[in-house]
C-alpha cells in the first residue's frame, strides 16, 4: 500500500484512522483501556534502521527512502487509559498523512489489543475479589516480553502485585510472591525422605515469620501443622495451590485458629479466574494468585480492536462490508452521567462540533489530546494515577454492568451528528 501511494501521489492526502471495537469479547459488559502510554512512546520512536530496511527487498528504493526518514508528525487524540469503552468508542484518533498513519497500524492494535484484554480481564477479576489482593502470576504462561507488559495492565486493573522482577523494575510495579514446590522438594533427609520442616525453617530464618509458608507439597493438614511449629502462630500467611479451594480454605482457616494462628492468612492459587474467584467470595481467602487466565484474557486474548481509515481530505469515507461496517468521519465522545454519577450512554459526535445537548445530564470528555505534531502532549497520566482513574470509573457503571455473566454492553454508544 504504502509503495502505491507513493507512486500515485495518494500518501500525502491528510486523512484520519481511528481505532475502535465493533463488539466486546465473549459478550462482556465493558471494556478497559490499556496500553496507551506505551503506544505513545512506541510512535514517538518509531523508526526503520538501515540494517532493517536492507531486509525489505520488496520495495523499491523511493519507498525505502520514506521508511528512512519516517517520523510522525501527526496529531493523536483518544481516550485516556484506564478508561472504560464499549462497542464503537473512538477509543484512538490518529490525523496525519496516509502514509505517516498507515504504517502505524500494526503496532497500534499490537499493543493496545494485548493491553486491553489483560486490563479488561482483570479488572473483572478485581470485582470478584471484593477488595481482597490478587498478586500477578502468570508470567510463565506468556510469552517471555508479554510478560512484563501483562503485569503492567494487570496492575492497572487493580491487581496489587505481580511475581514478575522486570515489570517491578520498568514499571515500579509492586513485587510480591511465594516459594514455589521445588523449594520444599529440594529439602530431604539423606535418606530421600522429604523434610518439609528443614525447608520452612530455612524460609523463615531468612525472609522472617511474615513470610508465605506453601503447605500443599505432601499433606496439607501436616503442612499446616509444621508451618505453624516453624513460623508461630505470628506467621505472615499460607498459600494453598491445589485441591477443592473452597473446602480446604475452610479446613485451613479452622486448623489455623485452633493452633492460635487467627492472623495468618490464606492465599490461594491453582487456574484462578473470575468465576473461581466469585466463587470463593464467602470462604476464608485472603488474597489471591493468578497466572494464565489474567495473561491470556480469561478466555479472550485480545479485545479485537481494528485500526480503520475514516476520513480523506476533509471527506468522511467508510466501509460497508457486511458484518463489518465502519462509520465514516473524524469522531470525538463523551459520556453522560446522572446527579447520582452513574453512567448513561456514550454520545460520538463530528470532532470539530460542538458538545451536544445531554438536557440535565453531566458530561466527561473521553476524546483528550495524546500528541501533537508528533510529541507527546505535557502532562500524561502516570500508571498510578490511570489505575486509581479507572478504580473511579468502575464505580460509575450501572451495578448490573459488573456482573460476570454474559450479556449486552451496560452502557450504549450513540452518534449524534452523522448523516
Amino acid at each position: 500500500m504504502l509503495q502505491s501511494a507513493l507512486a500515485d501521489g495518494t500518501a500525502h492526502r491528510q486523512c484520519t484512522f481511528e481505532v475502535f471495537a465493533r463488539r466486546l469479547p465473549n459478550e462482556r459488559r465493558y471494556g478497559v483501556v490499556a496500553g496507551t502510554a506505551r503506544v505513545l512512546d512506541a510512535v514517538k520512536n518509531f523508526r526503520f534502521t538501515e540494517e532493517q530496511l536492507k531486509s525489505l527487498n520488496f520495495l523499491d528504493a523511493a519507498t525505502k527512502d520514506y521508511l528512512q526518514n519516517y517520523r510522525f508528525a501527526g496529531q493523536i487524540d483518544g481516550y485516556r487509559e484506564g478508561e472504560l469503552y464499549f462497542p464503537h468508542s473512538p477509543i484512538l484518533v490518529v490525523r496525519g498523512t496516509f502514509a505517516e498513519c498507515v504504517v502505524l497500524e500494526t503496532m497500534i492494535l499490537s499493543i493496545l489489543n494485548a493491553d486491553s484484554a489483560i486490563a479488561s480481564a482483570a479488572a473483572r477479576m478485581v470485582t470478584a475479589a471484593d477488595g481482597r489482593p490478587i498478586i500477578e502470576m502468570g508470567s510463565r504462561r506468556t510469552h517471555e516480553l508479554a510478560a512484563v507488559t501483562a503485569s503492567r495492565a494487570a496492575y492497572l486493573a487493580g491487581f496489587t502485585s505481580t511475581s514478575n522482577l522486570e515489570a517491578v523494575h520498568r514499571y515500579g510495579i509492586p513485587g510480591s510472591g511465594t516459594a514455589a514446590h521445588a523449594w520444599t522438594l529440594l529439602h530431604i533427609n539423606e535418606d530421600g525422605t522429604p523434610n518439609e520442616e528443614a525447608a520452612f525453617r530455612s524460609q523463615v530464618a531468612t525472609h522472617g515469620t511474615d513470610t508465605t509458608l506453601l503447605v500443599d507439597t505432601y499433606d496439607i493438614t501436616q503442612g499446616v501443622k509444621t508451618a505453624i511449629e516453624v513460623g508461630g502462630t505470628q506467621l505472615g500467611a499460607v498459600r494453598i495451590d491445589s485441591g477443592d479451594l473452597g473446602v480446604m480454605t475452610r479446613k485451613v482457616r479452622q486448623q489455623l485458629d485452633d493452633l492460635g494462628a487467627h492472623n495468618t492468612r490464606i492465599i490461594v492459587s491453582s487456574d484462578l479466574d473470575e468465576y473461581a474467584i466469585a466463587g470463593l467470595r464467602g470462604d476464608p481467602v485472603d488474597g489471591f494468585g493468578v497466572g494464565t487466565s489474567v495473561v491470556t484474557g480469561s478466555g479472550a486474548p485480545t479485545a479485537s480492536m481494528v485500526y480503520k481509515l475514516v476520513e480523506v481530505n476533509g471527506h468522511p469515507v467508510a466501509k460497508r462490508s457486511r458484518n463489518k461496517q465502519s462509520a465514516g468521519g473524524t469522531k470525538r465522545a463523551i459520556r453522560t452521567h446522572r446527579a447520582t454519577g452513574t453512567a448513561v450512554e456514550e454520545i460520538v459526535y463530528p470532532f470539530d462540533s460542538p458538545l451536544p445537548e445531554i438536557g440535565h445530564l453531566t458530561a466527561t470528555e473521553l476524546t483528550v489530546p495524546l500528541m501533537r505534531d508528533g510529541k507527546v502532549t505535557p502532562n500524561q497520566p502516570s500508571l498510578e494515577e490511570s489505575r486509581q482513574y479507572l478504580a473511579k470509573q468502575l464505580v460509575t457503571l450501572p451495578w448490573e454492568g459488573l456482573a460476570l455473566s454474559k450479556d449486552e454492553p451496560v452502557i450504549q454508544t450513540r452518534y449524534v451528528g452523522f448523516n
